[in-house]
């Protein structure tokens, strides 16, 4: 600690030199006290200019992200349109009004008879979708489109058109359906495989009928198998998805198609924080297909396939999650010609990794029939690459 006493200790003081030194003395201490003094006073505005500069910073960042879902909102709900279809069942064991009930206070000895006699019962649904070509090509859902005899499609500028189905997949539970008009505002589908759990998505649709609807939320998942069919690969979403939402687009916040609003996860049938929408990479291929060919045409590679366990995949020096291990190899089909055997591990398809038989029936389903694939084949620990054609 630096003090007067040890500043004057050892010298011998006289007037003269006493009252110089002290006076030097005194002014090297209120040099050094303003120098600590302004030190602080430094400080504590910049401290204090820091913690403001933080809080307006993080003040900022609420309001940056409330103006990026507007401006989502203004680029995408005019291209978000409203579907409902009109369904007859022929036959159908429906109750009917008995004319005579009320002459016999409800015990009308006709009224089994008008119960039981079938009718036409009409059942409408509602369903929602999102423009992809200006000239009204829209994309939805197979099961809101499916088997209805009229659909009728809303736009953003409230016009109500008939629309026809141009093809459907229900395998992947897309639909493409035309509408008779042009220069309408369309989306874009993006690119879902650079999408990354915990990225912002915003979900369009008519949920429950209530018309240009947007719920936030993240990508909670990727690529999930939830056993509705051979091409499960599904973005799950804590997006709000309910009725009604079935086809509308999943967009990311620069207002590009990750996602095709699907399905959720529900004991009650509504929203329960779990929702399931197809990737756009796997719609734009079904889009495609349904607009040039009205269906889908899919590669068939003639395999059967098994479970990669932990003791397989250290027999063969490779993790558990890499490849796909070949049990059978179908006769006169493409991977008998191109060469695959029992025992091979496919463990690339046209250069994509492959971690489990999902993505080997996912990449030869969107392979065109007749076009040519290469696969990366560990056999008997050599590495091998086969090229083959599938049918």
């Amino acid at each position: 600690m630096f003090t007067l006493k040890k500043l004057f200790q050892g010298k011998k003081l006289t007037q003269p030199g006493f009252g110089h030194g002290f006076a030097l003395g005194l002014a090297m201490l209120l040099l050094i006290l303003g120098g600590a003094l302004g030190f602080r006073a430094a400080y504590d505005v910049g401290a204090s200019n820091a913690v403001s500069g933080t809080a307006v910073a993080h003040a900022n960042a609420p309001d940056q992200l409330s103006k990026g879902f507007e401006a989502v909102a203004r680029e995408v709900e005019g291209a978000v349109v409203n579907i409902n279809t009109e369904q007859i069942i022929h036959n159908a064991q429906a109750p009917m009004n008995d004319p005579f009930g009320q002459f016999f206070g409800g015990q009308d000895p006709f009224g089994f008879f008008f119960r039981q006699m079938p009718r036409d019962l009409r059942q409408k649904s509602l369903g929602s979708g999102f423009v992809v070509a200006p000239d009204g090509y829209i994309l939805t859902n197979n099961h809101v489109v499916e088997n209805a005899s009229s659909i009728k499609v809303r736009l953003d500028d409230g016009r109500i058109l008939d629309a026809k189905v141009v093809g459907t997949d229900p395998q992947t539970d897309l639909a493409v359906v035309k509408v008779n008009a042009s220069g309408l505002p369309a989306l874009r589908l993006g690119d879902s495989d650079q999408v990354q759990v915990g990225d912002w998505v915003l979900a369009f649709g008519s949920p429950f009928g209530l018309r240009q609807t947007m719920t936030a939320g993240i990508i909670s998942a990727q690529g999930r198998v939830i056993g509705t069919g051979n091409y499960d690969n599904f973005l799950q979403t804590d997006a709000a998805i309910n009725p009604g939402n079935s086809g509308g687009p999943l967009v990311n916040l620069n207002g590009e198609v990750v996602g095709v609003n699907t399905m959720i996860a529900s004991e009650n049938g509504g929203f329960q924080g779990i929702g399931f929408a197809v990737p756009s990479t796997m719609a734009s291929k079904i889009y495609n297909q349904l607009v040039k060919n009205g269906k889908v045409t899919r590669g068939y590679l003639g395999v059967d396939v098994q479970t990669m366990t932990p003791e397989l995949a250290k027999s063969f020096s490779l993790s558990p999650d890499k490849g796909v291990l070949i049990a059978d190899v179908h006769p006169d089909t493409p991977a008998a010609k191109a060469g695959l055997q029992s025992g091979d591990v496919i463990l690339t398809y046209n250069g994509k990794e492959l971690h489990s038989s999902n993505d080997l029936s996912i990449a030869v389903a969107e392979t065109t029939a007749g076009s040519t694939a290469d696969l990366k084949v560990l056999r008997n620990g050599q590495t091998l690459f086969l090229a083959f054609d599938l049918s």
